[in-house]
């Protein structure tokens, strides 16, 4: 990702869904004005998704997202129609694309029931219009277009424009708890696991928010901490540390200096740290033999000392005392079935958008599973999420 790049988190992800043959490839090089995705006559060219980050206007950086035919064939085909679910998990805004030649037919019926099950704004673009006699102009939820002639895609665009939820990337990570000239001090730990040569997204993004506050951001290595709060001069607003080093942050913190996490506030952020606080709590009740997830949204090489898989199993184990079952997940790999599980503890999501969070969270409430996420767990076992969600009174009086 460039420096100046829009994280593909905070874009609005725009899906073109339909059958095969639809047009859907052809239409959407013509939003796009790009030759995005490989075109033929051959139905099922498009097999995987493809993603294109991009700037589309009226709505500004959004991630354009081609998806295979719903109604492909074989064992193959269920992988695609798979995929293309999967996909739905994070489109905001949903263009199904059907041939003005044959109409809608059973499977765009079922797509447009997904669409309404997990609450998409959609818009339905009957393609191919040139070559369909006397089929012209809109409606509330349709537009005939033609991916050919250019007809009907700039209205295509502005209705995309329209139906897309931009308030959601107005939200604040801390910005909105700090004011003009407060100071916050930033724990970021540099160890093996951290990235050569740059902060990793979230750190990146508090920076970045605290400017547009008109704060002050210092950053320091958790052994750095107490002379940098000794030589600040003046109490810091808040500290922020990494989840790891939560503990050893919290005893060089003092008492009247609110102090939270990277992942605490990425939760609160993505909109589930309500869900986090309370799905901690389940910790407690974890008994032998009972499995817990692990997720994390992105991939990555896995270090010697990787959270997800070696530390947060290795502390929740020695908090609990039990023998417990420890899966993992990375990735778009979340599992499709939670019952087995008896708690879920999800990463920040910062490389998750929004709606794909709050559907796993959504996926494990509907499932009965406790929902947490890495650093609302790592504060409970430390005892210090009651200090560490303050700053959240409604929150701060859920902990005992």
């Amino acid at each position: 990702m460039g420096l100046n790049d829009t994280p593909s988190a905070n874009r609005v992800h725009i899906g073109f869904f339909g059958r095969r043959n639809a047009g859907k490839s052809s239409l959407v090089n013509a939003v796009t004005g790009q030759e995005l995705a490989v075109v033929s006559d051959v139905a099922g060219t498009t097999t995987d998704p493809v993603y294109k980050a991009m700037e589309l206007l009226p709505l500004g950086p959004v991630m354009i997202i081609d998806t295979a035919g719903f109604d492909d064939e074989g064992e193959l085909g269920e992988l695609r129609i798979k995929k293309t679910k999967q996909v739905l998990n994070k489109t905001d805004v949903a263009v199904l694309v059907v041939s003005c030649e044959e109409g809608l037919k059973q499977c765009d019926e079922e797509l447009l029931e997904l669409f309404r099950k997990k609450e998409i704004p959609y818009i339905i673009a009957f393609n191919k219009a040139d070559i369909a006699e006397g089929q012209r102009g809109v409606g509330e939820d349709r537009i005939f277009v033609s991916a050919v002639t250019g007809e009907g895609v700039f209205e295509l665009k502005e209705r995309i424009g329209r139906l897309a939820n931009t308030e959601d990337y107005k939200l604040k990570i801390v910005g909105d708890l700090l004011k003009a000239g407060d100071v916050a001090v930033l724990v970021v730990p540099v160890d093996s696991a951290a990235p050569k040569g740059r902060l990793i997204l979230p750190q990146q993004q508090t920076i970045r928010d605290i400017l547009e506050a008109d704060a002050v951001s210092v950053v320091v290595k958790e052994n750095g901490l107490r002379e940098a709060l000794a030589g600040l001069g003046k109490k810091p607003a808040m500290v922020i540390t990494d989840s790891q080093v939560f503990e050893q942050v919290a005893k060089d913190t003092p008492e009247d200096v609110p102090l939270t996490s990277f992942s605490i506030l990425m939760a609160r952020y993505k909109g589930f740290l309500d869900t986090a606080v309370i799905g901690a709590k389940a910790i407690d009740g974890l008994k032998d033999g009972d499995t817990v997830l692990i997720s994390e949204g992105c991939t990555h090489h896995r270090q010697c000392d990787d959270i997800g898989t070696v530390k947060l199993p290795k502390w929740l184990k020695k908090y609990t005392g039990k023998e417990l079952v420890i899966k993992t997940s990375s990735g778009t790999g979340f599992p499709d079935e939670l019952a087995e599980y008896s708690l879920v503890i999800h990463c920040g999501g910062c490389m998750l958008n929004e709606r794909e969070v709050k559907y796993r969270m959504k996926c494990a409430v509907d499932a009965g599973v406790p929902f947490t996420n890495y650093g609302t767990a790592i504060a409970f076992m430390n005892g210090i999420l009651k200090r560490s969600v303050e700053m959240f009174p409604h929150l701060a009086k859920e902990i005992q």
